[in-house]
């Protein structure tokens, strides 16, 4: 630690194990001041905020996380390392979603704690530089990063004061929140970047061929291993090792890579002689490891020994104001890919990103820009553009979803209620003079199989029951009623997809001429039917 002085809060009721704590610490720059209730420990809270509270879990009077509670209350900026029994875990698990920083499994060694408190006390003092002396990072970005908020820029401090070391750093986060970009940035700012950074995907590659990978094997160690095998290992000496994914990593193997951590040795698969190799490690996985140690899928001695420099990426619901300049930058380059003229977002578009919790993050982001650019053309995006479910309607701004057209919701007129003429038509749409007999029959049924006469929704069982009522327009000459189960109303978007899909039949699979009937774009069709697979593949 450095020569800066800190103030420790201790909370903890066993005298044995306070004295020891102390005694670990004694050789470190810590003003170490000691509760054995948690009423003492509310006491000290209400006075003073300290750097770090090392706060047990189980406490004679109350538990743990009502004081945890209370400093989250509060709004104290203390790091709250949790320390819990074995048995208990599942409950530290909690408290760190409550908003602890980490946590410690008695028994302890000294080494184990005070790594934790500097981890802890490390991290504390970037976001206090940040909040008192921001330095906004360009839309341009940070090492491949893009976004300027307050939580990345304590991203971006963590990484760059991370690079310098050897530290194994542990980061975790959300699916698409960016891992393996910050492992290259740690990798690039490090004095290994002329070196090599080797991407391991511990989910991506089979178990009984992920020690080989990492380790590498000798000739005939196994049924296909022709010729020897340089593994991650021997690859990237001198360099760095990612191990993305690592809670995938098979039990067995995880013993094999805590010795290899511990000691720089491995052998290979197959072999007899140890090789030596200098390598920084870099280990992330979008799991909760917590849970995983609870649930005996992975180590806690392995964890231990990754946990020295922790990251968590923040998800991009909490990246204020990120999104749009992610969005751009996105938009921008897909365009440019797609040789389409795509330059920003419309108002209404811009809403929806911002207002939309993005649960995949910069990845489901990506995607969703991809599928904008290549099924759409203009220079704005519009909300017509934005597939399911960012756009709550599916398709368009004011659109029920199962509704065809510019309908407004709840109501329908009587003889199809097609948008006012003051609504546009969707970019890319063919326009037509008029409505036909067709499209406002479907437009009318879709609405009344999804409502009880009243205007309100009614559910419905999921696709595969028996159908009836099947008419063949261009048999009868009238106007082709939407096909109804014997049992049951469907649900609204399988509503929609048959109205759709019989406007197809009826034009003889001719999408853009049924688009044109229905009074909306082709695109939405097309964007329309990837939706239907996703829902019904979840099925």
């Amino acid at each position: 630690m450095s020569a800066q002085r800190f103030k420790v809060l201790l909370v903890e009721d066993e005298q044995p194990l306070v004295s020891l704590y102390k005694e670990y610490l004694k050789e470190e720059p810590l003003d170490i001041t000691h509760a054995s209730s948690g009423k003492e420990a509310l006491k000290h809270l209400s006075q003073q905020d300290p750097d770090v509270i090392l706060l047990d879990v189980r406490l004679p009077d109350m538990n743990g996380t009502e004081i945890l509670d209370f400093i989250q209350e509060r709004g104290l900026t203390s790091a709250v390392i949790m320390i819990t029994a074995h048995g208990s875990i599942n409950m530290a698990v909690e408290t760190m979603r409550g908003g602890a920083y980490d946590f410690l499994v008695k028994p302890f060694n000294r080494q184990r704690l005070v790594q934790t408190l500097t981890a802890a006390l490390k991290r504390e003092s970037i976001k206090q530089q940040v909040i008192a002396n921001p330095k906004p990072v360009t839309t341009k970005g940070f090492q491949g990063f893009i976004g300027k908020s307050k939580a990345m820029q304590v991203i971006y401090r963590m990484v760059e004061s991370a690079a310098p070391s050897k530290a194994t750093t542990f980061i975790t986060g959300e699916s698409g929140t960016g891992k393996e970009v910050t492992a290259e940035a740690i990798h690039r700012l490090s004095p290994r970047t002329k070196k090599p950074l080797v991407v391991l995907n511990c989910a991506a590659i089979p178990k009984d061929l992920m020690e080989s990978e990492i380790f590498g094997h000798v000739k005939g160690a196994f049924t296909g291993a022709i010729s020897d095998h340089e593994g991650a290992a021997t690859q990237a000496d001198g360099g760095t090792l990612f191990l993305d994914e690592v809670c995938e990593m098979d039990l067995h193997l995880q013993s094999k890579l805590l010795r290899f951590i511990q000691t720089g040795t491995f052998t290979k698969v197959g072999g007899n002689r140890q090789q030596k190799v200098d390598i920084r490690f870099i280990c992330a996985t979008n799991r909760d490891p917590l849970v995983e140690i609870g649930e005996g899928r992975f180590r806690e001695d392995l964890y231990y020994r990754l946990h020295v420099i922790p990251i968590h990426l923040p998800p991009l619901r909490a990246r204020e104001g990120d999104t749009l300049d992610i969005a751009r930058k996105i938009l921008v380059e897909f365009a440019a890919e797609e040789n389409k003229r795509f330059r920003d977002f419309d108002p209404e578009v811009s809403r929806m990103f911002l207002n939309y919790p993005w649960p995949g993050n910069v990845r489901q982001l990506q995607n969703v820009i991809r599928n904008i650019v290549v099924l759409n053309k203009g220079e704005l995006v519009t909300a017509d553009m934005v597939p399911a479910p960012v756009n709550p309607a599916g398709s368009g701004p004011g659109r029920v979803p199962g509704v065809i057209g510019h309908m407004h919701a709840p109501s329908l007129p009587a003889q199809g209620g097609m948008a006012p003429p003051s609504v546009a038509p969707p970019q890319n749409s063919v326009p037509t003079a008029s409505v036909s007999p067709l499209a406002e029959s479907l437009a009318a049924e879709a609405l009344r199989a999804t409502t009880n006469g009243n205007g309100n929704l009614l559910g419905g069982s999921r696709m595969g029951a028996p159908f009836e009522g099947i008419v063949n327009p261009t048999a009868t000459g009238e106007s082709a009623p939407i096909r109804r189960r014997a049992e049951g109303i469907l649900p609204l978007w399988e509503t929609e997809k048959l109205a759709i899909e019989d406007a197809i039949e009826s034009c003889g699979g001719n999408i853009p001429k049924a688009a044109a009937l229905l009074g909306i774009s082709a695109s939405t069709i097309y964007r329309k039917r990837q939706h239907w697979e996703t829902l019904e593949a979840k099925d």
